[in-house]
């Protein structure tokens, strides 16, 4: 049994799913569509898994996997259709694998088709290159270099990172580029095809409003918080000793905006300083270095975290990573301003749905939403 209520064009609703293999949507391919899994990360690229239920025909042709369409390299567009103006972009990117099962009962055959980002093309080529042996070049310069060459397009300028001079590459682009972004304490996310590569994106506008207990304006089904105040707030780190001096030791503090009216961390706890000594990592560069601390004690400032589901239909939106969400309805200490780390969206029988990991360094309420849902919708 397909879904035809979430996938068929004449009974489309709002939170419905749409699928594009190289610009044309798989209509006819949708009754046999039994779900749709698209999870995004900061930290990983994006990944969709399609489900399809599929059976022979008399003349042996199967229905799904002797579809010409679904083939490795094919590109991808999964977006969500909400009945407004246009469908909003879950992922787009490339058919990555096609697995086709065929079990004994055979009215169990599944077809399972991987789709990866753009990202996908930057991880085809193992390439040995030095960056900056005959001049230093910015990390910048370095994903301009690449993605003009791999033809990706880019989200605006990329971040200038650390000047390198005589830095070896010897893994594929994305694996490169990642390490590089890491260096830097940056982010690097795939959107509709481009590349953004550059700080974390906390003082955008944030995304709609994530509502708990808001009586029929809710649309969060679920939401867990975990506020841990075992992470450090502060990051040390050797710097070497010069000729005649001793080594010193530099601390590093979060530098990233506060999202909310006070700070997460425990310097008002009467307690000594937590500082966090990690090891030099074989990195002797005091740049470097420093960029390593700078990028482990900005994530360590995040000291509440958040797991929870939206209701697709009622959210009306597709929650994007590295951007900020506000949230509302949760207490004055907790609501305010998130930063969304992981999503993962599941388009199936019982409709659409979204899990999320919401990271926030600060406490204070939002001042944009409902004050107190309880009491407007008791």
């Amino acid at each position: 049994m397909g879904l035809p209520d979430l996938f068929s064009d004449s009974h489309r609703q709002p939170a419905a799913c749409i699928v594009r293999i190289d610009g044309r949507e798989l209509n006819d391919l949708y009754p046999a569509l039994s779900e749709v899994k698209v999870e995004t990360s900061r930290q990983h690229f994006a990944e969709a898994t399609l489900t399809f239920d599929t059976h022979r025909l008399e003349d042996g042709v199967w229905t799904v996997q002797d579809d010409e369409r679904l083939l490795p390299w094919r590109k991808v567009t999964i977006e969500a259709d909400f009945g407004g103006p246009g469908p909003q972009e879950v992922m787009s990117g490339y058919v990555k694998s096609v697995r086709a099962g065929y079990p004994q009962d055979h009215g169990s055959a599944q077809v399972t088709v991987t789709c990866q980002d753009h990202s996908l093309l930057l991880d085809r080529q193992h390439v040995n290159h030095r960056w900056g042996h005959d001049a230093p070049i910015s990390d910048g310069q370095i994903v301009r270099e690449i993605a003009g060459l791999r033809h990706v397009g880019l989200q605006g300028e990329p971040a200038s990172g650390q000047q390198v001079r005589d830095l070896l590459q010897n893994t594929t682009d994305i694996r490169f580029l990642r390490r590089r972004a890491q260096a830097n304490g940056y982010e690097l996310i795939f959107h509709q095809g481009r590349l953004y590569f550059g700080e974390m994106r906390l003082s955008g506008q944030p995304q709609p409003t994530i509502l708990v207990y808001a009586g029929q304006d809710t649309n969060c089904i679920r939401f867990d918080i975990d506020n841990d105040g075992h992470k450090p707030d502060r990051v040390a780190f050797q710097v070497a000793a010069e000729a005649g001096s001793e080594s010193s030791t530099v601390e590093v503090e979060p530098d990233l905006p506060l999202l909310g009216t006070e700070s997460a961390d425990s310097t008002g706890a009467a307690l000594d300083p937590f500082v966090w000594r990690p090891q030099r990592q074989g990195v002797d560069d005091e740049q470097q270095m420093r960029a390593i601390a700078q990028r482990m004690v900005n994530e360590q400032s995040f000291k509440i975290k958040v797991t929870g589901e939206l209701d697709g239909t009622m959210y009306a939106n597709v929650l994007r990573v590295a951007e900020t969400v506000d949230v509302d309805g949760v207490g004055e200490r907790y609501s305010g301003t998130y930063y969304v780390d992981a999503v993962t969206h599941k388009f199936d029988a019982n409709g659409y749905a979204m899990s999320f990991t919401l990271l926030r360094n600060a406490y204070g309420a939002s001042t944009r939403g409902i004050s107190n849902p309880l009491q407007r919708y008791s």
